[in-house]
């Protein structure tokens, strides 16, 4: 059972890993000005400052994320995983803060603002929380909390998968912007609640009680 739990996170790794370096390189574009910004971005109330501290903040989240998750990096006593996880929750804070106003500023209307203000804010509080989990040296809450995080990280990826296949649809691309401002992470952490289900993690206890 754990040789094939092993091979499957193996197997996760290999396949998330390249998805978010690829998503975080292709973001970084903002950061040095090359490549046209897309109107729904560029016409943001916020963008200026905030878009460059979100994707400074969310490329750093990505490039990270996965290397939490390497089997032999993500012991609890390694050092670098610690010094990863570190880096990694500062990106989460600063591209979650950031996001914020840039929810508030969507040009899209109150229902983008929404769903990207929630996902900011959920993004900020499942990763405060793994970070305290880690403090506290509660491994299995941190776990758990932290494949949350994982979840709403990702949403970088399937926002973007979303944009790529609403090309192909015959719906006006606001309408569908405004759909992807929840699509790109719900789904997301429904299949971490999910995951940690299956196995055994209940939110409640793990969040606040030592695992036995």
């Amino acid at each position: 059972m754990v040789t094939v739990m092993g091979r499957r996170q193996r197997l996760l790794w290999w396949v998330f890993m390249p998805i978010c370096a690829l998503v975080a390189v292709v973001s970084a574009r903002y950061l040095t000005g090359a490549g046209p910004i897309p109107p729904v971005i560029a016409t943001n109330e916020f963008a200026r400052p905030f878009l460059v501290i979100h994707v400074a903040g969310s490329v750093v989240a990505l490039a990270t994320a996965c290397f939490q998750f390497l089997p032999r990096l993500r012991p609890p006593a390694s050092r670098l995983h610690r010094l990863t996880g570190r880096v990694y929750v500062m990106g989460c804070l600063v591209g979650g803060i950031a996001g914020v106003p840039l929810a508030l500023g969507a040009s899209t209307g109150m229902i983008s603002s929404f769903g990207f203000g929630i996902l900011a804010l959920a993004w900020i509080f499942v990763t405060v929380q793994g970070w305290r989990c880690a403090v506290e040296c509660r491994f299995s809450a941190h776990r758990a909390w932290m494949i949350r995080s994982f979840a709403l990280t990702f949403a970088a990826v399937t926002l973007r998968l979303y944009l790529i296949l609403l090309e192909f649809l015959p719906v006006d691309f606001e309408e569908g912007y405004r759909a992807i401002s929840f699509l790109c992470w719900v789904p997301n952490w429904i299949v971490a609640e999910v995951h940690l289900y299956r196995h055994g993690a209940n939110a409640s206890n793990l969040a606040y009680r030592e695992p036995a």
